[in-house]
Protein backbone atom coordinates (compact mmCIF):
# COMPACT_ATOMS: atom_id res chain seq x y z
CA UNK A 1 0.00 0.00 0.00
CA UNK A 2 1.37 3.29 -0.69
CA UNK A 3 0.83 5.63 2.05
CA UNK A 4 1.28 9.55 1.24
CA UNK A 5 0.73 12.51 3.75
CA UNK A 6 -0.49 16.07 2.77
CA UNK A 7 0.43 19.13 4.63
CA UNK A 8 -1.77 22.18 2.86
CA UNK A 9 -0.08 25.58 4.38
CA UNK A 10 -1.94 27.94 1.65
CA UNK A 11 -5.41 29.56 1.96
CA UNK A 12 -6.43 28.59 5.41
CA UNK A 13 -5.50 29.18 8.74
CA UNK A 14 -4.40 33.34 8.92
CA UNK A 15 -1.30 31.98 10.76
CA UNK A 16 0.26 30.32 7.76
CA UNK A 17 -0.06 33.30 5.11
CA UNK A 18 3.24 34.56 4.56
CA UNK A 19 3.11 37.63 6.73
CA UNK A 20 2.06 36.18 9.27
CA UNK A 21 3.86 32.96 10.05
CA UNK A 22 4.28 32.18 13.89
CA UNK A 23 7.15 30.76 15.17
CA UNK A 24 6.91 28.61 18.12
CA UNK A 25 9.36 26.92 20.48
CA UNK A 26 11.73 28.44 18.15
CA UNK A 27 10.64 26.98 14.88
CA UNK A 28 7.91 28.19 12.38
CA UNK A 29 4.62 26.29 13.80
CA UNK A 30 3.98 24.40 10.46
CA UNK A 31 7.52 22.34 11.50
CA UNK A 32 6.29 20.69 14.23
CA UNK A 33 3.47 18.03 12.96
CA UNK A 34 5.77 17.93 9.71
CA UNK A 35 8.78 16.79 11.45
CA UNK A 36 6.63 14.22 13.45
CA UNK A 37 4.73 12.93 10.20
CA UNK A 38 8.56 12.61 8.68
CA UNK A 39 10.27 11.05 11.32
CA UNK A 40 7.14 8.52 11.95
CA UNK A 41 8.13 6.29 8.76
CA UNK A 42 4.43 5.83 8.15
CA UNK A 43 4.18 7.91 4.91
CA UNK A 44 6.03 6.98 1.64
CA UNK A 45 6.20 10.50 0.27
CA UNK A 46 5.22 13.85 2.18
CA UNK A 47 3.68 16.87 0.42
CA UNK A 48 3.32 20.29 1.15
CA UNK A 49 1.03 22.39 -0.75
CA UNK A 50 2.04 26.45 -0.34
CA UNK A 51 0.89 29.43 -2.61
CA UNK A 52 4.18 31.61 -1.52
CA UNK A 53 7.67 31.57 -2.25
CA UNK A 54 8.21 32.94 1.32
CA UNK A 55 6.81 29.85 2.48
CA UNK A 56 8.54 27.35 0.31
CA UNK A 57 11.10 28.95 1.39
CA UNK A 58 10.68 28.17 4.63
CA UNK A 59 9.78 24.70 3.95
CA UNK A 60 13.20 24.27 2.24
CA UNK A 61 14.71 25.74 4.54
CA UNK A 62 13.96 23.69 7.23
CA UNK A 63 13.60 20.14 5.49
CA UNK A 64 15.55 20.56 2.19
CA UNK A 65 14.63 17.09 0.49
CA UNK A 66 12.72 15.23 2.94
CA UNK A 67 9.38 16.82 1.59
CA UNK A 68 7.87 17.58 -1.96
CA UNK A 69 6.39 20.89 -2.29
CA UNK A 70 3.64 21.75 -4.43
CA UNK A 71 3.62 24.85 -5.77
CA UNK A 72 0.63 27.42 -6.49
CA UNK A 73 1.35 29.99 -9.15
CA UNK A 74 -0.76 32.28 -7.27
CA UNK A 75 -2.65 32.86 -3.92
CA UNK A 76 -4.44 29.61 -3.19
CA UNK A 77 -8.12 30.28 -2.37
CA UNK A 78 -10.00 29.54 0.94
CA UNK A 79 -11.63 26.26 -0.25
CA UNK A 80 -13.36 22.89 1.71
CA UNK A 81 -10.89 20.59 2.88
CA UNK A 82 -12.67 17.97 -0.01
CA UNK A 83 -11.61 20.35 -2.80
CA UNK A 84 -8.77 20.78 -1.53
CA UNK A 85 -7.78 16.79 -1.74
CA UNK A 86 -9.44 15.65 -4.93
CA UNK A 87 -6.95 18.40 -6.70
CA UNK A 88 -4.31 17.11 -4.37
CA UNK A 89 -5.44 13.90 -5.50
CA UNK A 90 -4.84 14.69 -9.49
CA UNK A 91 -1.73 16.01 -9.36
CA UNK A 92 0.41 13.27 -7.49
CA UNK A 93 1.06 9.81 -8.47
CA UNK A 94 -1.87 6.97 -7.19
CA UNK A 95 -2.09 6.65 -3.74
CA UNK A 96 -4.36 3.94 -1.15
CA UNK A 97 -4.05 6.11 1.76
CA UNK A 98 -3.85 9.85 2.31
CA UNK A 99 -2.66 11.39 5.60
CA UNK A 100 -4.49 15.29 5.62
CA UNK A 101 -1.97 16.65 8.36
CA UNK A 102 -3.51 20.39 9.88
CA UNK A 103 -0.37 22.14 10.57
CA UNK A 104 -1.94 24.38 13.27
CA UNK A 105 -1.95 21.21 15.76
CA UNK A 106 1.86 21.39 16.36
CA UNK A 107 1.14 18.39 19.36
CA UNK A 108 0.85 15.32 16.88
CA UNK A 109 3.58 13.09 17.65
CA UNK A 110 5.30 10.20 15.54
CA UNK A 111 3.48 8.07 17.98
CA UNK A 112 0.08 9.04 17.51
CA UNK A 113 0.87 8.85 13.38
CA UNK A 114 1.86 5.21 14.15
CA UNK A 115 -0.76 4.54 15.97
CA UNK A 116 -3.44 6.06 14.16
CA UNK A 117 -2.10 4.09 11.41
CA UNK A 118 -1.74 0.57 13.28
CA UNK A 119 -6.22 0.97 13.87
CA UNK A 120 -6.61 2.08 10.31
CA UNK A 121 -5.31 -1.35 9.49
CA UNK A 122 -6.30 -3.04 12.30
CA UNK A 123 -9.78 -2.45 11.85
CA UNK A 124 -9.70 -2.45 8.14
CA UNK A 125 -10.86 1.45 7.76
CA UNK A 126 -12.16 3.82 4.89
CA UNK A 127 -11.13 6.78 7.03
CA UNK A 128 -10.17 7.89 10.59
CA UNK A 129 -10.46 11.06 12.43
CA UNK A 130 -8.73 12.13 15.24
CA UNK A 131 -10.50 13.56 18.67
CA UNK A 132 -10.03 14.46 22.31
CA UNK A 133 -12.36 13.22 24.95
CA UNK A 134 -14.71 16.29 25.97
CA UNK A 135 -16.94 15.95 29.64
CA UNK A 136 -18.64 19.67 28.96
CA UNK A 137 -22.31 19.71 29.16
CA UNK A 138 -23.70 21.18 25.65
CA UNK A 139 -27.12 22.90 25.93
CA UNK A 140 -29.28 23.83 23.46
CA UNK A 141 -30.68 27.73 22.73
CA UNK A 142 -33.62 26.92 24.34
CA UNK A 143 -31.66 26.24 27.62
CA UNK A 144 -32.01 22.39 27.50
CA UNK A 145 -29.75 19.52 28.09
CA UNK A 146 -28.08 18.72 24.34
CA UNK A 147 -26.56 15.54 25.45
CA UNK A 148 -27.20 14.83 29.08
CA UNK A 149 -29.87 14.28 31.47
CA UNK A 150 -30.65 16.82 34.61
CA UNK A 151 -30.97 13.70 36.96
CA UNK A 152 -31.04 14.05 40.86
CA UNK A 153 -29.01 13.38 42.05
CA UNK A 154 -26.73 15.07 39.51
CA UNK A 155 -24.18 12.55 37.92
CA UNK A 156 -20.44 13.22 37.76
CA UNK A 157 -19.43 14.41 34.21
CA UNK A 158 -17.69 11.77 33.35
CA UNK A 159 -21.02 9.74 32.62
CA UNK A 160 -21.79 12.06 29.86
CA UNK A 161 -18.02 12.36 28.43
CA UNK A 162 -18.13 12.10 24.83
CA UNK A 163 -15.42 12.78 21.77
CA UNK A 164 -14.82 15.80 19.74
CA UNK A 165 -13.04 15.83 16.24
CA UNK A 166 -9.89 18.07 16.65
CA UNK A 167 -8.54 18.83 13.47
CA UNK A 168 -4.95 17.07 13.87
CA UNK A 169 -5.22 14.84 11.13
CA UNK A 170 -7.63 12.37 9.03
CA UNK A 171 -6.50 9.12 7.57
CA UNK A 172 -8.72 8.75 4.13
CA UNK A 173 -8.49 5.92 1.29
CA UNK A 174 -7.82 6.80 -1.45
CA UNK A 175 -10.97 4.99 -3.52
CA UNK A 176 -13.59 6.61 -0.63
CA UNK A 177 -11.61 10.51 -1.96
CA UNK A 178 -12.34 9.47 -5.42
CA UNK A 179 -15.48 7.74 -5.35
CA UNK A 180 -17.67 10.12 -2.88
CA UNK A 181 -15.22 12.87 -2.85
CA UNK A 182 -15.57 12.84 0.57
CA UNK A 183 -12.34 12.59 2.92
CA UNK A 184 -14.75 11.05 5.75
CA UNK A 185 -17.35 8.10 4.98
CA UNK A 186 -17.36 4.28 4.71
CA UNK A 187 -15.91 2.42 7.86
CA UNK A 188 -15.11 5.15 10.03
CA UNK A 189 -12.54 5.13 13.28
CA UNK A 190 -11.49 7.46 15.61
CA UNK A 191 -7.74 7.82 17.54
CA UNK A 192 -8.11 9.74 20.57
CA UNK A 193 -4.99 11.93 21.79
CA UNK A 194 -4.68 14.11 24.46
CA UNK A 195 -6.60 17.15 24.85
CA UNK A 196 -3.88 20.14 23.66
CA UNK A 197 -3.85 23.48 22.11
CA UNK A 198 -5.22 23.52 18.46
CA UNK A 199 -3.99 27.10 17.33
CA UNK A 200 -5.83 28.49 14.66
CA UNK A 201 -7.50 30.66 16.79
CA UNK A 202 -4.24 32.31 17.50
CA UNK A 203 -4.78 31.62 21.62
CA UNK A 204 -2.50 30.03 23.66
CA UNK A 205 0.96 30.43 22.40
CA UNK A 206 2.92 30.40 25.62
CA UNK A 207 1.46 27.81 27.14
CA UNK A 208 1.56 25.44 24.14
CA UNK A 209 5.04 26.80 23.58
CA UNK A 210 5.83 25.77 27.46
CA UNK A 211 4.35 22.43 26.07
CA UNK A 212 6.90 22.12 23.08
CA UNK A 213 10.22 23.24 24.83
CA UNK A 214 9.31 20.92 27.70
CA UNK A 215 8.81 17.83 25.50
CA UNK A 216 11.84 19.02 23.84
CA UNK A 217 14.19 19.06 26.41
CA UNK A 218 12.70 15.43 27.46
CA UNK A 219 14.62 14.43 24.29
CA UNK A 220 17.89 16.39 25.75
CA UNK A 221 17.19 19.09 23.09
CA UNK A 222 16.73 16.66 19.82
CA UNK A 223 20.68 17.13 19.56
CA UNK A 224 21.41 13.91 17.88
CA UNK A 225 20.07 15.47 14.30
CA UNK A 226 22.66 18.90 14.29
CA UNK A 227 25.26 18.66 11.52
CA UNK A 228 26.54 22.41 12.56
CA UNK A 229 27.05 24.82 15.33
CA UNK A 230 26.68 27.95 15.00
CA UNK A 231 28.38 30.50 18.30
CA UNK A 232 28.07 34.07 19.51
CA UNK A 233 31.12 35.44 20.83
CA UNK A 234 30.90 38.11 23.81
CA UNK A 235 28.79 36.32 26.88
CA UNK A 236 28.99 33.31 24.93
CA UNK A 237 32.74 31.92 24.50
CA UNK A 238 33.87 34.84 26.37
CA UNK A 239 32.64 35.62 29.81
CA UNK A 240 31.39 38.90 28.24
CA UNK A 241 34.26 41.36 30.51
CA UNK A 242 36.15 43.86 28.92
CA UNK A 243 39.81 43.17 30.17
CA UNK A 244 42.94 45.49 28.75
CA UNK A 245 46.65 44.68 28.27
CA UNK A 246 49.21 47.87 29.60
CA UNK A 247 48.92 49.14 26.37
CA UNK A 248 45.48 49.71 26.39
CA UNK A 249 44.85 46.78 24.31
CA UNK A 250 41.47 45.20 24.45
CA UNK A 251 42.05 41.35 25.88
CA UNK A 252 39.39 38.65 25.67
CA UNK A 253 39.00 35.83 28.37
CA UNK A 254 38.28 32.41 26.88
CA UNK A 255 37.85 29.13 27.90
CA UNK A 256 40.17 26.06 27.13
CA UNK A 257 37.53 23.32 27.51
CA UNK A 258 35.22 24.75 25.50
CA UNK A 259 37.69 24.97 22.30
CA UNK A 260 38.49 21.40 22.90
CA UNK A 261 34.82 20.95 22.93
CA UNK A 262 34.73 22.64 19.39
CA UNK A 263 37.30 20.69 18.09
CA UNK A 264 35.76 17.43 18.70
CA UNK A 265 32.34 18.20 16.89
CA UNK A 266 34.42 19.24 13.81
CA UNK A 267 36.22 15.82 14.37
CA UNK A 268 32.96 14.22 14.40
CA UNK A 269 31.94 16.03 11.22
CA UNK A 270 29.56 19.05 12.34
CA UNK A 271 30.28 22.09 10.68
CA UNK A 272 31.62 25.30 13.15
CA UNK A 273 30.41 29.27 12.44
CA UNK A 274 30.91 31.90 14.23
CA UNK A 275 29.34 35.13 14.06
CA UNK A 276 30.53 38.35 16.21
CA UNK A 277 28.67 41.89 16.32
CA UNK A 278 32.63 43.24 17.35
CA UNK A 279 35.45 43.31 15.45
CA UNK A 280 38.21 42.39 17.63
CA UNK A 281 41.92 41.20 17.31
CA UNK A 282 42.27 39.41 20.06
CA UNK A 283 39.68 36.97 19.01
CA UNK A 284 40.35 37.12 15.55
CA UNK A 285 43.57 35.71 17.15
CA UNK A 286 41.79 33.19 18.61
CA UNK A 287 39.52 31.81 16.23
CA UNK A 288 42.64 31.24 14.01
CA UNK A 289 44.36 29.69 16.94
CA UNK A 290 40.91 27.15 16.99
CA UNK A 291 41.62 26.54 13.30
CA UNK A 292 37.87 28.51 12.53
CA UNK A 293 37.25 29.31 8.74
CA UNK A 294 33.83 30.13 9.29
CA UNK A 295 34.25 33.48 11.56
CA UNK A 296 32.62 36.36 10.65
CA UNK A 297 33.14 39.65 12.69
CA UNK A 298 31.33 43.10 12.27
CA UNK A 299 28.20 41.42 11.91
CA UNK A 300 24.78 43.32 13.21
CA UNK A 301 22.35 41.47 11.32
CA UNK A 302 23.19 38.09 11.84
CA UNK A 303 19.83 35.91 10.37
CA UNK A 304 21.08 37.11 6.91
CA UNK A 305 24.26 34.99 7.51
CA UNK A 306 23.28 32.06 9.30
CA UNK A 307 20.66 31.60 6.46
CA UNK A 308 23.88 31.60 4.06
CA UNK A 309 25.40 29.54 5.61
CA UNK A 310 22.69 26.86 5.89
CA UNK A 311 22.12 27.02 2.58
CA UNK A 312 26.33 27.11 1.67
CA UNK A 313 26.70 24.08 3.44
CA UNK A 314 23.05 22.70 2.15
CA UNK A 315 22.22 21.78 5.47
CA UNK A 316 18.55 22.70 6.74
CA UNK A 317 17.99 24.77 9.64
CA UNK A 318 16.09 22.30 11.78
CA UNK A 319 19.74 20.51 11.48
CA UNK A 320 21.10 23.11 12.90
CA UNK A 321 21.97 24.31 16.29
CA UNK A 322 22.76 28.15 18.05
CA UNK A 323 23.95 29.89 20.95
CA UNK A 324 23.70 32.90 21.95
CA UNK A 325 23.09 35.31 25.09
CA UNK A 326 21.81 38.17 24.03
CA UNK A 327 18.95 39.92 21.94
CA UNK A 328 20.89 40.35 19.09
CA UNK A 329 21.12 36.49 18.94
CA UNK A 330 17.56 36.08 19.60
CA UNK A 331 16.50 35.97 15.46
CA UNK A 332 18.76 32.88 14.86
CA UNK A 333 17.92 31.02 17.80
CA UNK A 334 14.24 31.45 17.01
CA UNK A 335 15.22 29.86 13.30
CA UNK A 336 17.33 27.05 14.06
CA UNK A 337 16.30 23.32 15.30
CA UNK A 338 17.73 23.47 18.43
CA UNK A 339 18.97 26.99 20.39
CA UNK A 340 20.87 27.01 23.19
CA UNK A 341 22.22 30.12 25.51
CA UNK A 342 24.76 30.45 28.76
CA UNK A 343 23.11 30.44 31.98
CA UNK A 344 23.99 33.96 32.83
CA UNK A 345 21.98 35.26 29.13
CA UNK A 346 19.33 38.07 29.32
CA UNK A 347 15.62 36.86 30.54
CA UNK A 348 14.25 37.56 27.26
CA UNK A 349 17.09 34.69 25.57
CA UNK A 350 16.54 32.12 28.34
CA UNK A 351 13.01 32.64 28.00
CA UNK A 352 12.86 31.56 23.95
CA UNK A 353 15.62 28.12 23.78
CA UNK A 354 15.30 24.67 24.13
CA UNK A 355 17.91 24.33 25.97
CA UNK A 356 19.97 26.63 29.35
CA UNK A 357 23.30 25.17 29.87
CA UNK A 358 24.61 25.28 33.47
CA UNK A 359 27.56 27.04 32.87
CA UNK A 360 27.66 30.83 32.15
CA UNK A 361 29.52 32.57 28.88
CA UNK A 362 33.27 32.05 28.80
CA UNK A 363 33.26 29.33 31.72
CA UNK A 364 32.10 25.92 30.35
CA UNK A 365 28.56 26.79 28.38
CA UNK A 366 30.33 26.09 24.70
CA UNK A 367 31.76 22.73 26.34
CA UNK A 368 28.14 21.73 27.75
CA UNK A 369 26.88 21.79 24.29
CA UNK A 370 29.61 20.25 22.66
CA UNK A 371 29.29 17.22 25.14
CA UNK A 372 25.61 17.16 24.76
CA UNK A 373 25.75 16.93 20.96
CA UNK A 374 28.65 14.47 21.22
CA UNK A 375 26.29 12.25 22.99
CA UNK A 376 23.88 12.36 20.63
CA UNK A 377 25.79 11.88 17.53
Amino acid sequence: MRWVAYVPLCGGSQLIAPEKVRYVGGRPLFAWSLEQAISSKCFDEVYVAVDSPEISREVSSEFSSAVTVLNHPSPYPQVSTETALLEFQQRVAPFDVVCLIHATFPLTSTDDFRAAKSSFLAEDLDSLVTVTKSTRFVWTMAGAPAIHHLATPPQPREAYSYFMENKAFYLTRGMLLKNYGCHVGGRTGIYEMPAGAEMDTGTGWLALERLLLKRLSKTSANASRIKALVLDVDGTMTDGGMYYGPAGEALKKFNTRDAHGLQLLRENGIRIGVISTEKSPAVEARMKKLNIDEYHPGVRNKLPLLLELARRWNIALGDMAYIGDDLGDLECLNRVGVAFCPADSVPEILEHVHYVCKGRGGHGAVREVCDLILKKC
